[in-house]
C-alpha cells in the first residue's frame, strides 16, 4: 500500500525531538526545515548560472549516518557493542565498524567500541556454512563474538557485560525468513536481561516497504525463542507475518518488541530521506551483497519465490551468477514446465527453459553438472508477486514432475510459512486459490504493522 508524500516545513529550524511509538522506545528523528523546498518538492534545484544543482535532500541517509552527524550524545563516552557485518556501511561505503572506532566524530565524543559480533555469514558476509567461530576483526583487532553456531543464538552474557550499549546495524531483505532479524531479536532479548539499551539504525527495505504478500507463517511453525537443549531455533521462522513483510530492520524492532513485549530498552535511529515505495537501487545507497548468494536487487525480489526450495531437491541457482533468479534439477522437464508456468499469466515475470552448471554451491545440490533449469526474468518489478510466482512453481512441479521431487516437509513449510499451503498445492488446487485464502490474514497483519511504521 502506497502512503502519501509529506509536506517539507518552510520554516528555518532545525532541532531533535523523541516522540514515543508502541511501548516506551524512543525514535530518534531529526526534523531539518529551511526555505528551500521541501523534501517532497519535485521542482528541481537552479544554480546561479542556470544550472541544475544536485538534490542533496533526496539522497537517503541510513541510521548509521544520522547517528554520527546528530546522535552521538546518546552513546558518549559509553563502552559500545556493535552487531554489524559487511551491510553496515555509510553512504560512501565506509563500514560502520571503523567509522565507530577510529572517526573523529565519534572519538571526540568519546565512544569506545569494545566488541563486535557477527551473524549467519560472518563479519564480513563471506561465509556459507555454519558453525562459525569467534575471531578477531584483523583491522581493529577487536573480538568478534559469533552469533551463527549450528543456528542463530544470542549474545553470551558474558560478551554484554564488557559494554553499556550494543548497537545493530543490518541489512535486512524483507523477507521473513531472514536470519539477520533473528540475530536482532534474540540480541535484543539478551540485552534487556542483561540491562544493556540496545539502538538499532534502520536500514531501507530493499524491495519496497509498498509490498505485503504471501501465505502466513503458521503459529505451529513460530518460534521467536532461542534455542533451548529441549527445542531447537533456527533464527527465522520467528513469529506469524508474511512471507514478504514490507517493514525495516527498525520498524521490525519496534513491532517485536511491542508485540513480545521485551523487557528492553530500545532506541531506533531513523533513515533521512526514505520512502516506502523506494527500491533500493534508487535510494543512492551503494549495494552490498546481503548474502553470498543475493548479489542484487533482482535475486533479492525472488528470494521470498525460491527460497522454501531450500528444503526440498531443487537447485535454487546457488553456485551461480544468477542465485534465487532460476531453479533446476537434473530430473526437470524445463521446456514444458516453462510453457506451463507462462499459461498462468503471473504478473511481472517471464519464465526461459535453459542449463546452468551449479559451481561448488552451498547447497551442494548438483556441483558441476549441467542441469536443465528455468530462468525467471523480471519484466515488472513493481508487479510481481514472489510468493505467487513460488507457489506457481510448486504446483508446476508436482503436476509435471511429482515422483522426482523430494521435498523435507519441515525444512520447507517453516521457509513458506504453512504446511497447508503446500499440502494444497501438492493436491493440484489451484495455486492462485490457494494464495488467495491468505490474503485477510496478510491485510490483518499489514493493518496492525502500520503502528510501527516510521516512514510514509
Amino acid at each position: 500500500m502506497k502512503y502519501p508524500a509529506s509536506q517539507g516545513s518552510t520554516s528555518q529550524c532545525k532541532r531533535w525531538f523523541s516522540v514515543a511509538v508502541a511501548t516506551s522506545v524512543v525514535v530518534l528523528t531529526l526534523q531539518a526545515c529551511s526555505q528551500n523546498p521541501g523534501p517532497d518538492d519535485d521542482r528541481p534545484r537552479i544554480g546561479p548560472s542556470g544550472e541544475v544543482m544536485p538534490d542533496f535532500r533526496r539522497q537517503v541517509r541510513t541510521g548509521l549516518s544520522v547517528l554520527l552527524d546528530d546522535s552521538l550524545r546518546i552513546i558518549a563516552g559509553k563502552r559500545v557493542g556493535l552487531l554489524t557485518n559487511q551491510t553496515g556501511v555509510d553512504e560512501r561505503g565506509r563500514s560502520g565498524i571503523d567509522l565507530l572506532y577510529s572517526d573523529e566524530r565519534a572519538t571526540k565524543a568519546g565512544v569506545r567500541l569494545v566488541a563486535l559480533f557477527s551473524p549467519e555469514h560472518g563479519i564480513r558476509g563471506t561465509e556459507d556454512r555454519t558453525n562459525l567461530s569467534d575471531s578477531r576483526d584483523e583491522k581493529t583487532k577487536l573480538p568478534i563474538f559469533s552469533l551463527y553456531t549450528n543456528t542463530t543464538v544470542a549474545p553470551p552474557d558474558s560478551a554484554l557485560k564488557k559494554i553499556e550499549v550494543l548497537i545493530i546495524d543490518l541489512q535486512d531483505v524483507g523477507t521473513r525468513t531472514w536470519t539477520y532479524v533473528g540475530a536482532m531479536l534474540y540480541a535484543m532479548r539478551a540485552a534487556g536481561r542483561a540491562n544493556v539499551p540496545v539502538i538499532v539504525l534502520d536500514r531501507p527495505n530493499p524491495i519496497t516497504g509498498t509490498h505485503t504478500e504471501g501465505a502466513m507463517l503458521d503459529t505451529a511453525l513460530a518460534n521467536p525463542a532461542e534455542s533451548t537443549a529441549e527445542k531447537k531455533a533456527n533464527g527465522f521462522s520467528l513469529w506469524p507475518m508474511p512471507l514478504r513483510h514490507g517493514l525495516t530492520m527498525g520498524e521490525l524492532a519496534l513491532y517485536y518488541k511491542a508485540t513480545l513485549k521485551l523487557n528492553v530498552d530500545l532506541h531506533v535511529i531513523p533513515m533521512r530521506n526514505w520512502r516506502r515505495a523506494m527500491w533500493f537501487d534508487q535510494t543512492g545507497l551503494p549495494f552490498v551483497k546481503p548474502s553470498p548468494n543475493l548479489p542484487n536487487v533482482a535475486s533479492v525480489l525472488l528470494y521470498p519465490a525460491l527460497v522454501p526450495f531450500e528444503g526440498s531437491n531443487v537447485s535454487v541457482g546457488r553456485g551461480t551468477n544468477e542465485p534465487f533468479q532460476r531453479f533446476g534439477a537434473s530430473w526437470l522437464r524445463a521446456d514444458t514446465v516453462a510453457k506451463l508456468l507462462a499459461d498462468l499469466g503471473l504478473t511481472g515475470v517471464k519464465f526461459q527453459a535453459e542449463r546452468f552448471t551449479p559451481d561448488k554451491p552451498g547447497d551442494g545440490k548438483y556441483s558441476g553438472q549441467s542441469i536443465p533449469g528455468i530462468r525467471i526474468e523480471i519484466t515488472d518489478r513493481d508487479l510481481v508477486q514472489p510468493s505467487r510466482v513460488g507457489a506457481a512453481i510448486l504446483w508446476a512441479l508436482y503436476k509435471l514432475n511429482r515422483d522426482s521431487l523430494v521435498i523435507t516437509n519441515k525444512s520447507f513449510d517453516e521457509r513458506l510459512g504453512s504446511t497447508s499451503v503446500r499440502e494444497a498445492i501438492a493436491m493440484g488446487t489451484d495455486p492462485d486459490a490457494v494464495m488467495d485464502r491468505q490474503l485477510g490474514r496478510v491485510v490483518e497483519f499489514e493493518r496492525e504493522a502500520r503502528k510501527y511504521h516510521l516512514y510514509r
